[in-house]
């Protein structure tokens, strides 16, 4: 059944809300956008009209939705500001819902409180109006915290309809490209970014907990180094000179090694020049952490500290994820319960395929074949068995597993294994069938360094930073270093499907 004294206008419906009030909701597709964009922009000239502005000035708060709700007594005098995201008219009297990113505030407009300027300018407002507030705090007859109004202050006027409150924006180009909407409209959405930052303030105080010190290192360098992958290039006028925006900050932190510096971290901005995918954006959010005299065990114990601090933080130490395999996706349970499970390469390859190792070149070709496994662009052996680990041992990898000792050639700036020289000390945390984080003990021999990069850079001598090997020169103690993608860490944690669901704002193809 309709409530009672339903009324209608041209872009609303009166509805009983979850909480069961009254409220208006939002029914776009009734009337074309330019008749509702039309109906508010009569109000905002009715607004001059009456000698208000409808982009009004500063407001002094007396804190946050949260801040106030938290504060909240009766018949304490306050001020806050928000967006109306509920409007409910009672005839003599009005109840509306303020809003911010924190939480909602019910605020009570009545005749006999407010003057008649207060009143009519409440008459022209809209769901997305930004209003102030000065009152007092009460309590309504149904329990809900509210605020008497005695004053009404316009600061923004909403010229165009939000989504519809209750069915949040769904369309996916939508969310990513105006992510404000998405914000304003979906509360898991506004929950995974929340949850964000409370992550990445937390690796901050954990870090800084262990004597790690944060330092910044450059974005545009002219040499791109630290991994191997497509920069994006720019070109300095004053300097002449090309840049590179940087792919990885590991040769400068190094650097500071170098200078004394025993435990140092960067949370950087980085930028491959690659693939889009859900788990690839070409800029995104990594830790970079360096420990003089430490090596990758170390590392990984830390690590695996980190995580576990921050899933209980935000009470999720089963982690509900999304996974995809050949026969589609599914939802799985990762238990982050410690120890994590610790293997070789080598031994997980084994387990995979059994004999690998003990096939030449062609034997592993054909073995390839069988799988069918696409190895046209692995003309090298430890290429095919990289594709190998990617497709049936990382992929198939759920609860979290540091892989140890992997093949020297696909690390050049970690330290050979003194047992075994064909490998080097890392780990790859691998979680959720995705790299989460690598590790090394790192690599301070110059001369050994040099041969490794020139190595891996082949015809491209030019690329070379001869400035950090210069550096090496003057000495580097052993440590331990790692890198953890921040996004990929935050879809862990937070459980989301693509990495555009926890970056703000993802790089999009301009609409056609």
């Amino acid at each position: 059944m309709e409530p009672e004294g339903r009324k209608k206008c041209d872009e609303a419906q009166f509805l009983i809300d979850r909480r069961g009030y009254s409220v208006w909701s939002l029914k776009v597709e009734q009337s074309p956008l330019s008749e509702l964009v039309a109906v508010r922009r009569q109000k905002l000239e009715a607004l001059r009209d009456l000698g208000v502005d409808p982009f009004g000035g500063a407001f002094e708060t007396s804190g946050t939705v949260a801040e106030v709700r938290a504060a909240f007594a009766e018949g304490l005098a306050v001020q806050l500001a928000g967006r109306i995201t509920a409007y409910r008219d009672m005839g003599k009297s009005r109840f509306l819902d303020l809003s911010d990113i924190g939480g909602r505030m019910q605020v009570y407009l009545n005749a006999k409180e407010v003057d008649a300027a207060a009143l009519a300018v409440a008459a022209q407002l809209d769901i997305g109006d930004f209003i102030g507030v000065e009152g007092e705090c009460f309590t309504t007859k149904t329990g809900e915290p509210s605020i008497k109004v005695k004053r009404l202050t316009m600061l923004s006027k909403s010229l165009r309809p939000l989504p519809d409150k209750w069915h949040g924006v769904q369309d996916a180009e939508t969310r990513y490209r105006q992510r404000y909407l998405d914000l304003i409209a979906n509360p898991d959405s506004r929950e995974t970014f929340l949850q964000r930052t409370l992550i990445v303030r937390e690796i901050r105080r954990f870090l800084d907990e262990r004597g790690f010190l944060e330092v910044e290192t450059p974005m545009m360098q002219a040499i791109p180094g630290g991994a191997a992958a497509e920069p994006f290039k720019t070109h300095h006028n004053s300097l002449g000179m090309d840049f590179y925006l940087r792919i990885a900050p590991e040769l400068y932190l190094k650097r500071l090694l170098v200078a004394g510096f025993p435990k140092v971290f960067e949370l950087n901005r980085s930028f491959r020049n690659e693939g889009i995918s859900r788990r690839h954006n070409p800029e995104f959010t990594m830790l970079e952490a360096y420990w003089a005299y430490a090596d990758f065990n170390l590392m990984s114990v830390l690590v695996e500290e980190m995580v576990c601090h921050l899933a209980v933080m935000l009470g999720n130490t089963d982690l509900q994820v999304h996974h995809r395999n050949a026969e589609g996706e599914i939802k799985r349970t990762i238990n982050l319960s410690r120890p994590w499970k610790r293997a070789s390469y080598e031994e997980l390859i084994e387990s995979a395929v059994p004999g690998w190792f003990a096939l030449d070149k062609s034997g592993k070709q054909q073995r390839c074949a069988e799988l069918k496994l696409d190895i046209s662009n692995c003309p090298e052996e430890f290429e095919m068995t990289q594709h190998i680990f990617e497709k049936l041992v990382e992929e198939k990898t759920i609860d979290p597993c540091f892989v140890t000792h992997v093949p020297k050639e696909l690390v050049p700036l970690a330290r050979l294994n003194d047992a075994d020289p064909s490998k080097v000390d890392v780990y790859e945390l691998i979680i959720n069938g995705q790299e989460i984080s690598p590790g090394y003990s790192e690599l301070n021999d110059p001369d050994l360094q040099r041969d490794r990069l020139e190595h891996q850079a082949g015809e491209e001598k030019q690329r070379i930073d001869t400035e950090f090997l210069e550096a090496l020169e003057y000495g580097m103690p052993p440590a331990g270093g790692i890198g953890i993608g921040i996004d990929r860490l935050v879809m862990l944690l937070t459980g989301a499907e693509s990495i555009r669901d926890v970056i703000l704002f993802p790089h999009l193809k301009h609409r056609p």
